[in-house]
């Protein structure tokens, strides 16, 4: 649907006393999205938690630590069946304690695991100089250093210390240890001092008698104990997990109920001895809101549906209509009395029931409900990477589905590739559970079948012609136009990418008119119309004989009876409506036909509707904006742009393996790819077809020898690769560019909030 779905304001009014059964209730119909109360109300506030909230979000806090603990997700397990039985407290109590000393335990090995490990890196230098730890250290008169750093510096910098008289270096693998005897005058630390300016790292002696490689041994003996001890922990809590994952989910699905059903008064307005909910739900729900609520608590509240409404453009209500509900009265129009207003929350404050005044207490917007048909669900993502629709807003998602694959496979248009992106989509689509991923994969699925569907027309697949000629006995119907003697379709591209925008940019004019619509029909067409109509006449007079001789011939060439799309367009007439008087400067005796009519029209309403804005400074404004009309739609040529691109890279990929030569028709050269003939070969064969072969443009690494055919095959897959993964940034990301800076903001704001009835978790969804 166009429109989300429509949304109804309801009040729920009683006394405090089955505020808890009205709360359950609504929770288990699952229908209501609850409004905030803001204290604007003298003598309401807002509620308190229902008494066992904080204890069930404390249990509640557990139960997700214990989940996250051990890795449980519902993927893992399922629920168990029916509620909690007694004792479930005790139960829980002795899996957190279990858990969390495993947990516990887990963390300390952890930690000794990584001091061992850092033991062992630290003992590795040692190995290197293939010295006993024990010679290392322990002298009272000689200074020993072992450390990493260049020996030639270390050397030089001990033999110019005047606080060393003699030392030995030893060195291995780039580790370094230094033995001196320090003068009488020295320090504590002579080789320290020494080494001042010179870049070397330190390594402690580990206070060891063993030698390295016996002292590296027993700490992988240690660490083989520790991870031996982690493996256990880890299987005892798997056993948690596959023995207690059933009933620890079923526990977080109670208490997540409790929780909200206790902290829902926070959303309400309420006194000592009434409260008032109010909240959102589909129209056509209400019925089935005050069924349920009437079976369980009969008379008890009050239900009123205060606003089935029309809405401005920043989502309020401004007016209702007639609501009909049993033997309700009926309400014809938003009220706003403060009178009507005063007496409802006196009535409600006292204990009593809220007459049916129609008053809205807690002002927001209307949530959102899209609803798409099921082909077009997948492109809500798309539509929420920008943001989700505002109630009063028309929903896209449709348009986005009927253009969006047209787009790319307009762009790409090649059988091979179409392939692997319905591929590569419904692997996405079938093999992951993440509604984004999924919903990738249907759009990846749609955008793959119309780069499908066209490269059958354009007779290619991964860039061969072979399709065509198989298909079709006098070639495929479209060319891509990279050729010479096809030339006349890359012109032909460029005026379908005009056509293409300027039927995109007219919907997108009209949504916005049905979009302004609540502000009046004027205001909706200087807003809209004025500017659909300049577009449309500008264009139309671009694409009229009128001037036919100062205008490109393609404009009128391509798409006529003799041209490469032959349906018989020649241009639109003039349709002459009056002739400027010969007085005129400059456009004396002009013919002012229908095309320039509807421009001039359109621009003239355009300024006027800038001039209501901005007042004389309007005039310039809506003139220097009118070029809009001409720039944006020649936006769309990018997709011209992208076809020849993306032609001409696979064409050099299948040039540089199969090879090309080029034969002269009467048309202009054709390029043919050497697949069943070197195209040396066929260049000495002289003809192909009855046409002359003129030249060899590269002869192919396949026909150049083994080694040559082998790396022709890397390029090729390499080749085609990148050219499909440049499909996607480029098709892709112009096809979004066209549906978000070119359509969107011609009507589309966003702002939207998502409707998430009380009675469900809160959880992040897409939905």
């Amino acid at each position: 649907m166009l429109r989300p779905e429509r949304m109804s304001k309801v009040s729920v009014t009683g006394s405090r006393g089955v505020m808890s059964q009205v709360i359950e209730t609504i929770h288990g119909l699952n229908l209501v999205h609850l409004s905030d109360y803001d204290g604007s109300w003298e003598g309401f506030d807002n509620g308190d938690p229902i008494e066992g909230a904080e204890t069930a979000s404390e249990k509640l806090v557990t139960v997700r630590a214990l989940e996250s603990t051990l890795d449980l997700s519902v993927e893992d397990a399922n629920p168990d069946s029916g509620s909690l039985e007694d004792g479930w407290e005790d139960r829980l109590e002795s899996i957190r304690t279990r858990v969390n000393e495993l947990d516990d335990r887990r963390s300390e090995i952890n930690d000794e695991l990584r001091q061992v490990n850092e033991r062992i890196d630290r003992v590795a230098p040692f190995a290197a100089l293939g010295i006993d730890l024990d010679l290392l250290s322990g002298y009272d008169s000689i200074d020993v250093l072992v450390g990493e750093g260049s020996l030639e510096e270390v050397e030089a910098a001990v033999e110019a210390a005047d606080e060393i008289r003699a030392y030995e270096t030893f060195t291995g693998d780039g580790v370094v240890a230094i033995a001196a005897a320090p003068a009488e005058s020295a320090g504590d630390s002579p080789i320290d001092d020494a080494l001042v300016g010179v870049e070397f790292t330190r390594h402690d002696v580990p206070d060891t008698d063993q030698t390295p490689e016996a002292y590296v041994s027993d700490l992988e003996s240690q660490r083989d104990e520790l991870e031996s001890q982690l493996e256990e922990i880890d299987a005892e809590l798997e056993e948690i997990k596959q023995a207690e994952g059933g009933f620890l989910l079923r526990a977080e699905e109670e208490l997540s109920v409790e929780v909200q059903q206790a902290e829902a008064p926070l959303q309400f307005a309420t006194t000592e001895h009434a409260f008032v909910a109010e909240g959102w739900l589909p129209t056509d729900e209400y019925d089935r809101l005050v069924s349920g609520l009437n079976d369980v608590v009969g008379d008890s509240v009050e239900i009123e549906e205060l606003v089935r409404a029309d809405y401005n453009d920043e989502g309020y209500p401004t007016r209702t209509e007639a609501v009909e509900h049993g033997d309700s009265e009926d309400s014809s129009e938003t009220v706003t009395k403060e009178e009507e207003e005063r007496e409802t929350r006196e009535a409600v404050a006292d204990g009593g029931s809220a007459t049916a005044t129609g008053a809205v207490t807690m002002v927001d917007e209307p949530p959102v409900v899209q609803d798409n048909v099921g082909p077009a669900k997948p492109f809500e993502f798309l539509l929420r990477l920008i943001d989700r629709p505002k109630y009063s807003e028309l929903d896209p998602t449709i348009v986005l589905l009927l253009t969006f694959p047209a787009f790319y496979g307009f762009m790409l248009g090649d059988l091979g590739y179409g392939l692997l992106y319905t591929g590569v989509g419904y692997l996405l689509y079938s093999q992951f559970d993440q509604d984004i991923v999924r919903s990738l994969g249907a759009i990846g699925m749609w955008a793959g079948g119309f780069t499908m569907l066209f490269g059958i027309l354009y007779g290619e697949v991964f860039g061969l012609h072979v399709l065509g000629e198989v298909l079709f006995s006098d070639g495929p119907p479209l060319r891509k136009g990279i050729q010479p003697a096809f030339s006349q379709f890359s012109q032909a591209w460029l005026l379908a990418s005009v056509f293409i925008g300027l039927g995109h940019l007219t919907v997108g004019y009209i949504f916005g008119f049905i979009n302004d619509l609540e502000h009046g029909v004027g205001e909706a067409y200087f807003e809209n119309g004025s500017w659909a109509l300049l577009m449309i006449g500008l264009w139309m007079w671009i694409f009229s004989v009128q001037g036919e001789g100062a205008k490109p011939a393609f404009l009128f060439e391509t798409f006529s009876s003799e041209g490469p799309i032959p349906i018989g367009f020649s241009g639109f007439p003039v349709m002459e409506v009056f002739s400027l008087p010969e007085a005129v400067p400059g456009l004396g005796g002009l013919a002012v036909g229908v095309p320039l009519l509807i421009a001039l029209f359109g621009f003239v309403t355009m300024v006027y509707g800038e001039v209501r804005h901005y007042g004389a400074l309007g005039i310039i404004i809506g003139g220097l904006e009118s070029f809009n009309v001409f720039g944006d739609v020649l936006s769309y040529l990018r997709m011209a742009a992208v076809i020849l691109a993306k032609a001409g890279m696979a064409f050099v990929v299948n040039m540089l393996f199969f090879g090309v030569y080029v034969v002269e028709t009467d048309s202009g050269a054709e390029w043919h790819f050497g697949t069943t003939h070197a195209p040396q070969h066929m260049l000495e064969q002289g003809t192909y077809h009855g046409y002359e072969v003129s030249e060899v443009m590269f002869s192919g690494l396949l026909h150049g020898g083994i080694l040559m055919a082998i790396i022709g095959v890397f390029i090729l897959v390499l080749g085609h690769v990148v050219v499909l993964l440049l499909g996607i940034t480029s098709a892709g990301l112009q096809g979004i560019r066209l549906e978000y800076v070119e359509f969107f903001n011609r009507f589309y704001d966003g702002g939207g909030r998502k409707f998430e009835p009380f009675g469900r978790e809160r959880l992040d969804d897409d939905n």
